[in-house]
């Protein structure tokens, strides 16, 4: 009886392990027009051992006919692409496949497009020279549905897209309210006006009125700017 009882205490124990190592790798699709870049990031990503590349392509209307037989959980997406770009790309993506996650790719000067990327729902920003550290943060954290700038980008960002703070102005950032600390959190977040007011039982145009608030406070012409900037200076949880 003995025997029996041990017997199947190790079956349990080896069915559990077995699971352990079966844990599911996250899928990755990289979108990218340049081959030299792209084999540098393939090469990277194979070194993660959580991570399962699926696919590549070369423009956005490749990648959105290839994600219709496979699809991914991630995708690494360049802004500047011919054919079709990574920001109307993501709007379609991301509209048809409200899960994926986008991680931009941005090259030096393109910082303008970022915004864009963001109202298209892109989650994770990084620029093209990463590091592996920084690739595997980037993934990590979008998996988990948090936003993701990588250091250099938000240093860059904040530089251009917000304004030098006064004395004065500084000392009106401190004046944040409680409500508008809540909306920054979800803007930066990437949830929507409409999804912020769901969640905090307030009208889309309330949470307009807050943006718009927290845009002439913080001194930032757009939300990329608003986001790095409230990223940088600690003012959220990301």
């Amino acid at each position: 009886m003995k025997n029996v009882f041990f017997l199947l205490f190790l079956k349990i124990v080896i069915f559990v392990n077995l699971n352990i190592f079966k844990m599911e790798k996250i899928k990755v699709f990289i979108v990218d027009d340049h081959p030299i870049f792209k084999k540098g990031l393939t090469a990277q990503l194979k070194e993660f051992n959580f991570v399962e590349l699926i696919g590549v392509a070369e423009n956005g209307k490749e990648f959105l006919e290839k994600i219709e037989i496979n699809m991914p959980d991630i995708v690494i997406m360049d802004i500047k692409m011919p054919v079709m770009n990574g920001i109307e790309a993501t709007q379609i993506a991301i509209k048809k496949y409200p899960a994926l996650k986008v991680i931009a790719l941005s090259m030096f000067g393109d910082e303008e497009y970022l915004q864009q990327m963001l109202d298209a729902g892109a989650k994770g920003f990084l620029l093209k020279n990463i590091e592996k550290d920084d690739l595997e943060k980037a993934i990590k954290a979008v998996t988990q549905d948090k936003n993701y700038f990588s250091e250099e980008l938000i240093t860059i960002i904040t530089s251009k897209f917000v304004n030098k703070p006064s004395s004065s102005s500084t000392k009106e950032v401190m004046k944040i309210s409680d409500r508008e600390k809540e909306v920054l959190q979800l803007i930066c977040e990437g949830y929507t006006n409409v999804e912020i007011g769901n969640k905090l039982c307030i009208s889309p145009r309330t949470v307009d009125g807050h943006r718009a608030n927290l845009l002439d406070k913080i001194g930032s012409k757009n939300s990329i700017g608003l986001v790095t900037y409230a990223i940088k200076n600690k003012l959220v949880n990301i």
